[in-house]
């Protein structure tokens, strides 16, 4: 097993890094920039190092050289920034340093979006419709012609990103400029520079279910399934709450749909975490969309009902180690819930709100589980993604999981900031929410919308009519009219 990890990461996923190498007698290291010094990760962390570069999480060089300069053994890299870069775990690899996650070979196949659906059409499983090619900013023409020919709506995804926010809705040709300029622009903006802001076109399939199956694999050809999590509540194509299991698939349609995942993902030999990705309609198809070949942001789900930490699976098997467990070993338990909290103003478009945290009270209780960076006092820096912690809960069925998240949200407080909270409750009190009837467009209908419930009403009105008095109210200081007249002075004048 590592001595010692690099944790080439930040925020949430970071922390939770570190305590996972805790747990394991590990040293870790972790990285920062001086945006992000007052994050957990940094205060717990054995060591911690600043990055100098100026590209900072995205610098694979600057990681590998601190890794040296530390003497690690092992580079975790979490999610998003280089997780899937398959050209850094190779530098990793060739450094002498293990890359917590899949072999380059694999991150390679995987992060073509365009050959993985390739090769997953050719062994006779369904697929997402796609372009036959990708397109950059000097291929307007082209990429207008081939979405002309497959019709809309269309779907504008990045050529070696996922879904997230580097992916458009082309409800029409009117709209095919503007979203593939804001998703280009948002890969950018995330420094998703290597993909050279090449995209390419999906047939959207709406309303669907979005579905990750999580998987996870040794070197020795053993392949497990660990269940599956919808995540089809999203603004802004942002996962913001999701479950495990779906409330949309039935007994059957869960164990093909787990043999169809571990399927595909010997496809492609493989090995460590990851997720296998698809979209689910109504009907029962399944298409398949991608491959995660990292851990997710929504893990938690899953290790709260088959009770495995995959963060230190991750590390076993990056060690070389074997799958301690065989598929008839998973045993997934009851239900859960995760609500992604975000430093965004959701009656503002959602506008990011960076600051500091003046008070954050976590909540607690019976299967409520909390995973983030901040605390009192703390920085969310504006450099970064939103996301500042993750409130999972655990029930065993569905109503208490929700209750339980419900009574989560309301006990979590966070001052000095704007956050989604107030629209988290709202969804999760929505009628169809409770009932599991909602899809990927839900946020943009009827459906859950008017599910605040009545007492939430009365202390809305309550705190709504104490602000305008507030904002309203003018403090005027005035002197009473007895004291104008002067009495008071000649009274002592003459008492003299």
């Amino acid at each position: 097993m590592f001595k010692k990890v690099l944790i080439a990461n930040r925020g949430e996923i970071a922390a939770r890094a570190v305590r996972a190498c805790r747990e394991m007698g590990i040293t870790a290291v972790a990285v920062y920039d001086p945006s992000d010094i007052s994050s957990l990760h940094v205060r717990l962390a054995d060591e911690c190092v600043r990055v100098e570069s100026p590209a900072f999480f995205m610098d694979d060089q600057a990681m590998v050289k601190l890794a040296q300069e530390r003497g690690v053994d092992a580079i975790y890299p979490g999610y998003g920034f280089l997780s899937e870069e398959a050209d850094f775990a190779q530098a990793c690899l060739d450094a002498g340093i293990a890359f917590i996650g899949p072999p380059p070979v694999v991150l390679q196949q995987t992060r073509d979006k365009l050959a993985a659906l390739a090769r997953v059409r050719e062994a006779g499983f369904l697929t997402i419709e796609s372009s036959p090619d990708a397109y950059g900013r000097d291929d307007a023409d082209a990429l207008q012609r081939a979405a002309d020919q497959m019709g809309y709506p269309l779907v504008i995804k990045s050529y070696r990103g996922g879904r997230g926010r580097g992916s458009r809705l082309a409800p029409s040709s009117e709209w095919l400029a503007a979203a593939i300029r804001q998703g280009q622009q948002s890969q950018a903006d995330y420094g998703n520079l290597r993909a050279n802001l090449r995209v390419y076109l999906e047939k959207a399939i709406l309303p669907a279910h979005q579905i990750s199956v999580q998987i996870i694999g040794d070197g020795q050809g053993r392949l497990v399934c660990l269940g599956e999590r919808e995540g089809s509540i999203m603004y802004h194509n942002q996962k913001v709450i999701e479950e495990s299991p779906a409330p949309c698939l039935g007994p059957a349609q869960r164990g093909k749909l787990c043999d169809t995942a571990v399927a595909i993902a010997r496809l492609f030999n493989y090995q460590n975490v990851g997720s296998v990705e698809f979209l689910v309609t109504d009907e029962g198809h399944v298409y398949f969309s991608e491959i995660k070949a990292r851990i997710q942001v929504e893990h938690s789900l899953t290790e709260m009902r088959a009770g495995i930490d995959l963060v230190q699976e991750q590390m076993r098997l990056a060690a070389g180690e074997s799958l301690s467990f065989r598929q008839a070993d998973v045993q997934l338990r009851g239900w859960a819930m995760l609500a992604r909290i975000y430093a965004e103003d959701p009656w503002r478009h959602f506008l990011p709100s960076p600051g500091k945290l003046t008070r954050l009270r976590l909540p607690t209780g019976p299967d409520i589980r909390v995973d983030t960076y901040a605390y009192s006092g703390c920085q969310v820096p504006a450099a970064y993604a939103p996301l500042f912690a993750k409130l999972t809960t655990w029930g065993p069925d569905r109503a208490t999981s929700i209750a339980r998240l419900r009574q989560g949200l309301a006990d979590f407080a966070a001052a000095g900031i704007p956050t989604n909270i107030p629209l988290l409750q709202q969804i999760v009190a929505a009628e169809g929410f409770v009932h599991g009837r909602y899809h990927t467009g839900s946020l943009k209908e009827p459906v859950l919308e008017n599910g605040t419930a009545a007492p939430h009403l009365r202390d809305l009105a309550v705190i709504a009519a104490i602000t305008y008095v507030r904002r309203h109210q003018q403090f005027d200081p005035a002197a009473p009219e007895r004291l104008l007249s002067g009495w008071h002075r000649e009274s002592r004048r003459v008492g003299g």
